[in-house]
Order: C-alpha cells, then structure tokens, then sequence
C-alpha cells in the first residue's frame, strides 16, 4: 500500500479510504490510485479490509432471469452506477422460485454485502426475516410493493396491463384473450391478470383467460398457447401476453399455420423485449425502462450508503404503450 500511495502521490490512509470507503474519495483520485495499482500489479486484500470497515464494497443483485433482456438491462443500468462509485457487484438469479431466492440470499448474505437489489417482490418469511436482519440497504424492483421491504423502484403492473387491454378495445378488438403462466411465485404476472380483469370488466365482455403450467415463459409455452386458444376460444380476435417471449412463441405458431398477424387475431405483449424485434416481430406491447429501473436502485443504495436523508424511499418510473403493426 505505502507504494500505491506513493505512486498515486496521496497518503497511505487514502488509499485505504479509497478501497474501503470509495464514495468518500473524489472520483480523480481513485482513478489515480487505481491507476497506482495496475501499474503496480497490486491486488488489496478485500477481505482484510472488509473485516477492519465493516463494508465489503459489494452490492448483491437477485433477479428472476437472466433469460430475457429487460432484468439483463436493470443489471446493467445498476452495475455501472455502482461500478462507477467503487462498488462490486455481486449476482445471482431465482429461476422466478421464492425457495431458490431464499438459499441465495443465505449465501449472499454470508459475503456482507453492503445493498442488495431484488426484482422479485414475493419472499418467503424467513426471506423477509434473513433482509431485515442483516441491516443493510434493499430495493425492491419491477412493481411497488404495498409493503416493501425497504426501498422499491418500479411501477404497477396492474395498471399497465389494464391500459394495453384498454388499449386493443380502443383499436377495435373485442375478444381479447389474456396469457399467462401458472406460477405462485409471479406477483407480477397475478398483478398482470389483475389489470386485464380490470379492463374486460369495464366492457362488454367475458374474461378468455389461459393459464399455462409451464415453469417459466418461453417460445414453446408461446405455441402450447396458440394450440389451447383455438381449442378453447376460437372467436378470440386478440391476444394479450403477460410477457413479450409468449406472444414470439404465438407468433411462431401462427406462421406455422399460414396464419398472418393481426389478419387471423392481434397480437399484443410486455415487457418490449429485443427477442420480438429480432424474430421480425413487430410486437405492440408495454414498453419498460429495465435500465433506469436499475440505475435509480443504484441511486437509492448509494444515498443510503452515504447517510442522507431520502425524500422518497420509493421511485415509479412508469411504463408506455407502445403500438405496432401487430395490432
């Protein structure tokens, strides 16, 4: 350290403070004294520095998947907020399962992370339990809990899914059938279904509900869905997607049958996901900012790492329309 310190031109307790307190250094500085230390080839013993700071310069993120690239861009919208002031990040994914959240959090909490990030808002208690214990910063992501754990950025996904079903009854469409995936552990999708129901009672109209088994939503859910649909209800003129990846898998389908889109039925999903643009696609859908959601949960850990006084704990970014030619 005394010639990392002496290369960067700072003292030795700089450095330190540097590696163990980053946000407390200017941002020149650490760049000098990073610099030091690749031309030094000097490597900080993170876990000795841990142990004398109590923080490990480590910020944990849990999320559903990493199969779709809306939780890819909150992670990337996070890491290189946090990146930025010093941090590390720290990952692991549930498979959308509150039990394989809860082990994750067990051994993610054994590294003492400094914040944690979660896109799930559904916990099990000794979840809950396992946060509120360890005393450091959480932020809940991709809905508003009623009650949340500590902090949350997102927005309602009830009332997301109720504009696009409004939505396609303002396009035309009558018979519009809603998707979604049979999981206990999705609060988004149930707050998803919520919003549909919402719209359809508003209407004319009878609830087309399918509920897939699937354990997470993929392009061959997409075309079992498509199948039960016509079996089911053959006079639906539009389809309605809790996530963009089932309205690709219908899609799919559809031109495997010689089926054009929105001649046959309109097709609309969520979530904007590059998967449905790039299958040519062009998907009317709610289109999520994943990125911003990500870099304002940066924003919120780092204000709390720093001490200050949050004028909110809870941060709605929102959500937009978005129609294409798909319906």
């Amino acid at each position: 350290m005394h010639d990392v310190a002496h290369r960067a031109g700072v003292s030795q307790m700089t450095v330190s403070r540097a590696l163990r307190a980053p946000d407390k250094v200017a941002e020149v500085t650490r760049r000098r004294i990073q610099r030091a230390m690749d031309e030094l080839g000097y490597i900080p013993d993170l876990g000795a520095s841990a142990l004398a700071s109590r923080q490990s310069g480590l910020i944990a993120a849990i999320v559903s998947t990493l199969e779709n690239s809306i939780f890819a861009q909150t992670i990337s919208g996070l890491s290189t907020n946090v990146v930025r002031h010093g941090y590390s990040m720290l990952l692991g994914t549930s498979d959308y399962s509150t039990v394989d959240e809860e082990k994750l959090l067990r051994t993610v909490l054994g590294r003492r992370p400094d914040g944690i990030v979660l896109t799930d808002n559904v916990h099990t208690a000794a979840a809950r339990k396992l946060l509120s214990a360890a005393r450091v910063p959480v932020v809940e992501t991709w809905q508003l809990p009623d009650q949340p754990i500590d902090m949350a950025v997102g927005f309602s996904n009830r009332s997301a899914a109720r504009a696009m079903t409004r939505a396609l009854f303002s396009y035309g469409y009558r018979r519009i059938a809603f998707v979604g995936l049979r999981t206990p552990d999705d609060r988004r999708g149930q707050l998803r279904r919520r919003g549909y129901r919402d719209a359809i009672a508003y209407s004319d109209q009878s609830p087309r509900e399918l509920f897939l088994e699937a354990a997470k939503p993929d392009l061959m859910a997409g075309a079992t869905a498509l199948e039960e649909i016509v079996e089911r209800f053959p006079e639906t003129d539009a389809i309605f997607c809790a996530v963009d990846i089932l309205a690709a898998g219908i899609y799919f389908a559809a031109q495997r049958r010689g089926w054009s889109i929105p001649e046959r039925f309109a097709l609309a999903g969520f979530g904007d996901f590059a998967i449905a643009q790039a299958a040519g696609l062009d998907l009317t859908t709610v289109r999520v900012d994943g990125e911003q959601i990500g870099s304002r949960a940066g924003d919120l850990l780092l204000a709390r790492l720093r001490k200050e006084i949050l004028s909110t704990a809870t941060i709605d970014v929102g959500y937009k329309i978005i129609r294409r030619s798909s319906a």
